[in-house]
């Protein structure tokens, strides 16, 4: 069965009618949130295909996922679709559709706005049990791509159930690293869409409360514009107001090897294999060292 097939059968994967129809408000929405432009859209996937989308990403194997362990994050993350289910594949052609990233253009303000086919960064994501991602703003330019320049993140979260005692709600913070302005709570069919610049701070850093076997599961998409010499910058980790001086002597230290890993990255072609199971050692050494 191919994943038009399995569409078929659950309905239509989305409605963008639906949200063209909403343009003007859901524009209006978007460029006046606070700390940054973002906008938070429940019951976005027709239900069929979400409840379809969220079994499927139970089914992919342990083996087909790479580990992203260190100081600033845990979690794991897939970025081949051709270990995905019909229908994830079938959101991610809607997703990445001219139709769909022409919408998002006009939602944002942001004209030229260009899929990216290899999902670096992006993809599948599930933080299992004590998964975190400290606050951070994105890397400013795809890896591939020099003059491609990082401009808007789509999160998808694909949870059947996320009770508030779980944890994990996405933080987002004021562009001076003050405060929490809001918190969106990962619940299932629940898109968040934002514009990435270099204060755009965001995350979910305090490690979840779910049980073991149980994960907080995203659809992660990142849209860019084409700009002639973008600033290239790696992901920024800040530390909240609140962390003691270990812990952010930490997020710091593991910062800068991250720019390190990004450099290889960009001017040697580093995998992100080899990057993960290099974090991983240090990670495991820093656990040694506290202990």
């Amino acid at each position: 069965m191919t994943s038009a097939d399995t569409a078929s059968q659950a309905g239509a994967v989305l409605d963008l009618s639906k949200l063209q129809a909403r343009l003007p408000e859901l524009r209006t929405t978007y460029q006046s949130a606070s700390p940054f432009p973002h906008i938070v859209l429940d019951d976005f996937l027709e239900p069929g295909i979400a409840h379809i989308a969220m079994a499927e990403f139970a089914e992919i194997p342990p083996d087909n996922w790479m580990s992203y362990v260190h100081v600033n994050e845990r979690k794991l993350g897939n970025i081949d679709p051709t270990t995905w289910g019909p229908t994830l594949r079938e959101i991610l052609v809607k997703l990445q559709s001219p139709e769909f990233v022409g919408f998002l253009s006009e939602l944002t303000g942001i004209a030229n706005l260009l899929k990216d086919d290899s999902l670096q960064g992006g993809g599948l994501h599930q933080s299992l049990a004590g998964g975190y991602l400290n606050v951070h703003a994105d890397f400013t330019v795809h890896p591939r791509h020099r003059d491609w320049r990082r401009r808007v993140n789509l999160l998808l979260y694909l949870n059947e159930e996320w009770p508030a005692e779980f944890g994990g709600d996405l933080e987002l913070w004021s562009t001076d690293m003050a405060r929490c302005e809001r918190k969106v709570a990962p619940l299932k069919n629940r898109v968040v869409i934002f514009t990435t610049d270099s204060d755009s701070f965001h995350g979910h850093p305090d490690p979840l409360n779910c049980p073991e076997g149980m994960a907080r599961r995203s659809l992660a998409l990142y849209y860019f514009t084409v700009e002639k010499d973008p600033l290239v910058r790696s992901t920024e980790y800040r530390a909240r107001p609140g962390d003691s001086r270990s812990h952010s002597a930490m997020i710091f230290v593991d910062k800068q090897v991250l720019r390190l890993y990004d450099w290889a990255k960009r001017r040697i072609g580093l995998s992100d294999e080899s990057a993960s199971s290099f974090l991983g050692k240090i990670d495991r050494f820093r656990s040694k060292f506290r202990r």
